[in-house]
């Protein structure tokens, strides 16, 4: 079923992806609660045959395709929840409330999303299994997908089991028009808060004798956990850690009694991830220890890392290819550091997240502005790509399985 005629019926639809990604791109909304998003891509697909399945924790929602025979289920997501920033491009469909902005692409993935679900649904007397399509809120670190998979949206019964593959695919401004990108293992990194919290004596600032200052203990904690960093972990394997936030004191002539750091790591591994977690707070403690301060060291566990499968990223470069375009198709040669919550799916389900790139043709697509930028723009005339992609993925799946 799996032909490259399949991206010109994505063209097709070219004006109604478009439409939709611009209505939602107008009204973005944050979180978990993304109502007015989920009502709109309802909206666009209520003549085709699906069935919806929500659930208690959050606006997401799984639009299930049943083909004409029993078989194998793939599942397939988008996001639609926006970024806590304001717009500056310029765009006639900009966003029009204030401090909210669809700067990371969910516009266009839920779109795309949308234009599966009419293509494949077109297909339904050809497939053989179903197609579940994942909408999804909470991605920028609510965890709208674990909440999707604890209210049992994606599966896990008997009478529902968990599907046999999933795929995702996010854009990507600063990579060629049209290619889309993949890789076997890690694909993305884990997310990490940290925060610490250094205490001493608080005191006059010219008697620092007197006191415990917690300040210069906190600047050496920051630099001596990026020594760790390097110093204790194979470079092989890539690990950051980056603190964003130093907080202490009030004016210029007191010693404050604490320090507050915030900061995050991220690790490719779930192996590499805990072993960071136990140093920062063994170097942590034991610096303030050494100048009789005390540290409290607060991680909370954010995404895990997106790891794909081999077999996905196998069936994901075969559809590529067979869409066809001046470059198809790119290895990446190494993770990005970022985090993404279809991490929690394909823990649980083989699977693959692609990277579509969303830059014009012929503009310098490495200096594009790029995700969580207030400027980002993304070329809509690939999104049947996108489309056609996520489709393809299906199609090839339930009729061939990993082969």
């Amino acid at each position: 079923m799996l032909t490259e005629a399949l991206l010109d019926n994505a063209r097709e639809h070219e004006d109604a992806i478009v439409s939709l990604r611009r209505a939602i791109h107008l009204e973005p909304e944050l979180g978990l609660d993304t109502p007015k998003t989920l009502a709109k891509v309802k909206d666009a697909l209520a003549d085709l045959p699906l069935e919806w399945h929500e659930g208690p924790s959050c606006t997401g929602a799984v639009a299930v395709l049943k083909g004409a025979k029993p078989g194998r289920s793939v599942l397939l997501r988008g996001d639609m929840d926006a970024l806590p920033m304001s717009e500056h491009t310029g765009l006639d469909f900009a966003s029009t409330i204030p401090g909210r902005m669809h700067a990371c692409g969910h516009d266009a993935h839920t779109a795309m999303l949308a234009g599966a679900a009419r293509l494949l649904s077109r297909m339904q007397d050809e497939i053989e299994g179903e197609v579940r399509f994942m909408f999804q809120p909470g991605e920028e670190g609510f965890h709208g997908a674990r909440f999707m998979l604890e209210d049992g949206l994606l599966g896990g019964t008997d009478d529902y089991p968990l599907p046999d593959a999933a795929f995702a695919l996010h854009v990507w401004p600063n990579a060629p028009h049209g290619r889309i990108e993949g890789r076997t293992g890690a694909m993305l990194a884990s997310a990490d808060m940290i925060e610490i919290t250094i205490t001493g004596k608080g005191g006059h600032a010219s008697m620092p004798f007197d006191a415990v200052d917690p300040i210069p203990v906190a600047a050496e904690i920051v630099l001596a956990l990026q020594a760790m960093i390097t110093r204790r972990f194979n470079a092989t394997e890539a690990s950051v850690l980056t603190f964003g936030k130093i907080e202490a004191g009030t004016t210029n002539n007191v010693i404050p009694d604490s320090a507050y750091l915030l900061g995050t790591a991220r690790n490719l591994s779930p192996e590499r991830r805990a072993a960071v977690k136990e140093a920062i707070a063994e170097v942590a403690e034991n610096i303030a220890r050494a100048h009789r301060c005390s540290a409290e060291i607060t991680i909370t566990p954010g995404f895990p890392p997106t790891i794909n499968d081999a077999r996905a990223v196998t069936l994901g470069e075969s559809v590529a290819r067979t869409l066809g375009g001046d470059e198809p198709w790119a290895t990446r040669p190494a993770p990005t550091m970022g985090a993404e919550d279809f991490s929690y799916v394909i823990e649980k389900v083989p699977g693959a997240m692609f990277f579509l790139g969303v830059a014009a043709e012929g503009v310098d697509w490495q200096g594009c502005c790029g995700l969580h930028s207030s400027h980002m723009i993304l070329d809509e005339t690939v999104l049947p790509k996108g489309t056609a992609f996520l489709a393809g993925c299906a199609l090839q799946f339930l009729e061939k399985g990993w082969e």
